[in-house]
């Protein structure tokens, strides 16, 4: 004779007992990890080869506005490397070792004895970089790409500096190429630099698969004293890797003829 069952107890089979047991040792040997937000903080920053609006080199200056903002990534435009006019140094290098960044250069074409272009700073390990050549204009330009791995995370960043140059049908083929050079790509991409062309041109236009971040009211970038123009920018795409956590014109009047832009972002990590 059996003992009588106590009220509101529910018979489970034998079977889905151990179906339950296997599914829950296989959920902790391999436990689902949610997908992980990396913040990068990148700052775009024309700097007029460390001339000042009082036309003073300085790169020590330069160094301490960067230094302020504490940026994990720089790009930077109009660098000058062993150039006469700013005494042959190589001022991505003092520029790298001043904020305590990893620097890559890329030169557009020869100037005063050395090299005129763009650099990028990094205080993540920079894996590789490439120099892209870009349709050319009065002045040569390129888009100086690196591959980078935030700290904390696993994934692969791509930042790309530019500098477009000089008329707008110019313009407008260089970006044309930066956009055919990055349209088959998987990875998150950050592009900043100096664009010199405003929101509505049709430079821009040729961006519209990136996310170009509103930048609210104090938006102008151009020139530095009294802003008139809006024509320094961090694009990034894919849309849904990146969310924007601030985005800030510095009112920096002195340092350079442009104005820095900084961008803080959350990269989501592939779960």
């Amino acid at each position: 004779m059996g003992y009588p069952r106590p009220a509101g107890l529910i018979s489970v089979p034998a079977t889905l007992i151990l179906v339950g047991i296997i599914l829950a040792a296989r959920a902790a040997s391999h436990p689902q990890t949610p997908n992980k937000t990396t913040r990068i903080r990148i700052l775009s920053y024309n700097i007029r080869h460390g001339e000042g609006m009082d036309t003073v080199i300085d790169l020590d200056r330069t160094a301490k506005v960067i230094r302020a903002l504490r940026p994990d990534i720089v790009a930077l435009q109009e660098v000058d490397s062993a150039v006469e006019r700013t005494g042959r140094v190589h001022q991505a290098e003092v520029l790298g070792r001043l904020t305590g960044m990893q620097h890559v250069f890329g030169g557009f074409f020869d100037y005063q004895g050395g090299r005129y272009g763009m650099a990028l700073l990094s205080r993540f390990p920079i894996a590789s970089f490439e120099n892209h050549r870009l349709p050319d204009g009065l002045e040569p330009r390129t888009a100086l790409a690196a591959r980078i791995v935030p700290a904390g995370s696993t994934d692969t960043l791509i930042v790309v500096g530019i500098h477009l140059y000089a008329t707008a049908e110019e313009r407008q083929a260089q970006a044309s190429r930066i956009v055919d050079i990055f349209r088959g790509n998987h990875l998150p991409v950050l592009l900043a630099g100096d664009f010199n062309s405003t929101p509505e041109s049709d430079v821009m236009a040729l961006f519209r698969t990136w996310e170009n971040p509103d930048k609210g009211d104090d938006h102008l970038t151009f020139p530095s004293r009294e802003p008139e123009r809006e024509i320094d920018y961090v694009l990034y795409r894919p849309a849904d890797r990146f969310q924007i956590v601030e985005i800030d014109v510095i009112d920096e009047p002195l340092a350079s003829d442009h104005r820095p832009v900084l961008v803080e972002l959350g990269l989501s990590g592939r779960g």
